[in-house]
């Protein structure tokens, strides 16, 4: 029997599996831009210089005021901007609502407009970074300038009497301790030194992921007793959400969002203190935690029920160790130390 060919059905066929093709390889190439993870200024894209903490002065109804603005690179070119009254999170923000705009880069500038709105602009001028902005009119209104800023706690000393883990020359005291050939430690080890109620500080600086989102976005966490955690991700600019950089993961979020941009370095000291059981085994009081995050209080003495997602091991008067949680985003640490304390 003879096979008829309809062309019009055909043609109909090879553009539906051409489709298909074209979907799939759209999909790889969006998981591809989601791994990318820049751990050095030196595998940064064009978008990179841009991103960041802007900080000066707005003309506003009232008169001046300072005024504070979070730049995110979101990939090819797409930015999101947030700004608040005051100054930056946990340096002046008043707390009251955020103005948020899209926006994008055009050559060497980067644009955010919104409908009837003001408009800002954000060049190179001269070695800084300035974000200008602009009534409806077109008249200049706020002039911000890029910042920098670095935890008080960077770089602190262990004090007498503290257990340090790791400074730079040796993973060996941490279980699948793996460095980089510039002296940080790789996310996904655990301590072989186990604790109780302690008073821990550790850095760590989160990767830049521009096309990434939400945890997959520099994502890690610190482990107390490798079950109470802390978590790691790149969080700057967002609400500082339950499951965000800073949260007690799944318990509480942080009083106020401190996540530094990627690349940066920041901290966390946490006073820790363990749950307590009686001679039965009985759990008669919960652990405790109290988190600065870039030298800025964000959690105090915070009752923990029981141990938080993913934890390693299951709660018991036990002692346990650090644990630093690989979730596939190549986030550094460094400078970690932890002084045992008594309650």
């Amino acid at each position: 029997m003879r096979h008829l060919i309809v062309p019009g059905l055909a043609l109909l066929a090879v553009w539906a599996v051409s489709g298909v093709d074209s979907g799939l390889a759209q999909q790889r190439a969006d998981r591809n831009r989601a791994r990318y993870a820049a751990t050095k200024l030196s595998e940064v894209d064009e978008d990179f210089p841009f991103q960041g903490e802007y900080v000066g002065t707005v003309q506003t109804n009232e008169g001046e005021v300072e005024f504070g603005a979070q730049i995110i690179a979101l990939g090819g070119g797409q930015f999101h901007g947030v700004g608040y009254v005051g100054g930056l999170p946990g340096a002046g923000w008043d707390g009251s609502e955020k103005r948020e705009a899209d926006g994008r880069r055009e050559g060497d500038r980067v644009i955010f407009e919104i409908p009837d709105g003001p408009r800002a602009e954000i060049t190179k001028e001269g070695d800084d970074y300035v974000l200008r902005i602009y009534d409806a009119a077109g008249a200049e209104i706020g002039k911000l300038t890029k910042t920098v800023r670095k935890s008080p706690t960077l770089g602190k000393k262990p004090p007498k009497g503290a257990v340090v883990l790791f400074d730079g020359s040796t993973a060996e005291k941490f279980i699948n301790g793996r460095m980089t050939k510039d002296g940080l430690l790789m996310q996904g080890c655990m301590s072989k030194q186990k604790f109780g109620s302690a008073f821990v500080h550790i850095e760590f600086m989160t990767p830049y992921m521009p096309y990434a989102r939400g945890q997959g976005r520099g994502n890690s966490g610190v482990y107390l007793q490798g079950r109470y955690e802390v978590q790691v991700l790149d969080s700057f600019g967002l609400e500082g959400a339950i499951n965000e950089c800073g949260a007690i993961y799944g318990v509480k979020p942080p009083d106020v969002n401190m996540c530094f941009p990627p690349l940066t370095w920041q901290t966390y000291d946490i006073e820790f203190h363990a749950p307590v059981f009686d001679e039965q085994g009985k759990k008669v009081r919960n652990a405790r935690m109290t988190v600065w995050h870039n030298g800025v209080l964000i959690h105090r003495d915070v009752e923990i029920p029981g141990p938080t997602r993913a934890a390693r091991f299951a709660e018991s008067p036990e002692p346990g160790p650090l644990y630093l949680q690989d979730h596939g985003n190549p986030v550094r640490y460094r400078n970690i130390w932890i002084k045992p304390i008594e309650d």
